[in-house]
C-alpha cells in the first residue's frame, strides 16, 4: 500500500488556542467562520494580483451564505433528494476541522482545531508566509464585524502550533514563539503509521465526525470510490481519473479490495442500518449520524483510515467527510 501513500502530499498542523477573555462562545459549526474571518484576514496582507483569487473566492462564498435559505422540509425528503448547496473554499487545497467539542470557553482554556494543506499546497513556508500571520492578527481583532460579543476573535493567543509526524505532534509554535529551526514536510504525515492490515480487529460500524456530503447512503464501495477519487488530488496533471489511482495498486492489492467488497455484501434479507440524518441547520454537507455494516472486512480498514484522514465527498475545505471506526464490542 506504500506505493498507493507515497504521491500524498500532506502537512496536518493541530492549531492551539487560549482563550484571554472570561468567556467566548464559539458559532455552531467552526470552519465556516475560521474561513471567512481568516481568508479575510489574508487577503488584506496580500499583493494585489495574489488577492484577487482569494477575493472572488470569498465574495462567491458571501454570496451563497446569502443565498442560503433552509427549508426544514427537506428533512422529510427522501436522502438521494436531500440538496445541501455547497460554499466556495479557500483557493488553495485546503481542510479546516474543528475537534469536536463545546461552544463554550473560559479564560485560559484551550480551543483546539487542525489545519490540513495538501497537494500542492502542502507547503509549509505556504502556512508561514500567508495563513500564520493571518491568525497572529486575528488574536487583536477589533473590528465590530467579528468582535461581537463573546466572539473568539480578538480573545484568543496562540501557545503552540505542532505539525504531524506518523502518530506524533512536534511543535512548530512553542510558549508563544515560532520555533524556524523546524523543518516540516509533506510527507512525515505517514511516518511510522502502518497501513498495512493489522491482527483482525472487527468493525461494524462507522460515525461520521462531520457532516458528509455524498450523493446516497455510503456502501463501503461508495467510500472506496470516494477515496480514490479524492486521492486523484495527488496525482499530476490536472485530468487524473480514478483509473490512475487504481493503477497505483499492485494487482494482488487490487484484488484484495474487490474481494473484501464482495465478503462485506450482507446477506440478502438483511437490512443495514443507519441513524443518519440531516445535517443541523447552518451546516455545510447533507448528513451525519452512525452506520452499522455487516461487516468491515480488515483489508479495507488502512483505506478507510486513509479516507477518514483525507476527508471525502464535497466541501472537505470545511471539513466534511471524515469519520471514525468504531470497534465491535460484541
Amino acid at each position: 500500500m506504500w506505493n498507493f501513500i507515497s504521491p500524498v502530499n500532506l502537512i496536518r498542523y493541530l492549531i492551539v488556542w487560549r482563550v484571554t477573555s472570561p468567556l467566548v462562545h464559539l458559532p455552531r459549526y467552526f470552519p465556516l467562520e475560521l474561513s471567512q474571518t481568516l481568508g479575510t484576514l489574508i487577503v488584506r496582507r496580500l499583493p494585489t494580483p495574489q488577492a484577487r483569487e482569494w477575493r472572488d473566492a470569498l465574495t462567491a462564498w458571501e454570496d451563497a451564505a446569502a443565498a442560503r435559505s433552509p427549508d426544514r422540509q427537506t428533512e422529510k425528503k427522501k436522502f438521494e433528494e436531500h440538496n445541501a448547496p455547497t460554499l466556495p473554499s479557500w483557493p488553495l487545497e485546503s481542510v479546516l476541522f474543528a475537534y469536536p467539542a463545546k461552544r463554550s470557553y473560559g479564560e485560559g482554556e484551550t480551543i483546539l482545531w487542525e489545519l490540513k494543506l495538501l497537494g500542492d499546497s502542502a507547503e509549509h513556508g505556504l502556512f508561514l508566509e500567508t495563513i500564520l500571520p493571518a491568525m497572529e492578527y486575528a488574536t487583536t481583532l477589533t473590528d465590530e464585524r467579528w468582535h461581537r460579543a463573546y466572539s473568539v476573535w480578538g480573545r484568543f493567543e496562540i501557545p503552540a502550533i505542532y505539525a504531524a509526524r506518523g502518530a506524533r505532534w512536534e511543535p512548530v509554535v512553542s510558549a508563544g514563539r515560532l520555533l524556524s529551526e523546524q523543518r516540516v514536510t509533506p510527507s512525515q504525515w505517514a511516518e511510522g503509521l502502518s497501513f498495512a492490515p493489522q491482527k483482525p480487529r472487527p468493525f461494524h460500524r462507522l460515525t461520521w465526525l462531520t457532516p458528509f456530503d455524498l450523493n446516497e447512503v455510503p456502501t463501503l464501495q461508495t467510500l472506496v470510490d470516494a477515496l480514490m477519487e479524492r486521492m486523484t488530488l495527488f496525482l499530476p496533471g490536472k485530468r487524473a481519473q480514478p483509473s490512475d489511482v487504481w493503477a497505483l495498486l499492485t494487482p494482488d492489492e487490487q484484488t484484495a479490495i474487490w474481494l473484501a467488497l464482495e465478503q462485506a455484501h450482507p446477506p440478502a434479507g438483511t437490512l443495514q442500518r443507519h441513524t443518519l440524518e440531516p445535517s443541523p441547520r447552518g451546516f455545510p454537507g447533507r448528513w451525519i449520524g452512525t452506520q452499522t455494516f455487516w461487516t468491515i472486512p480488515a483489508a479495507l480498514v488502512p483505506y478507510l483510515e486513509l479516507a477518514s484522514i483525507l476527508h471525502i465527498g464535497k466541501q472537505t475545505h470545511f471539513g466534511c467527510g471524515t469519520f471514525q471506526l468504531i470497534p465491535d464490542e460484541r
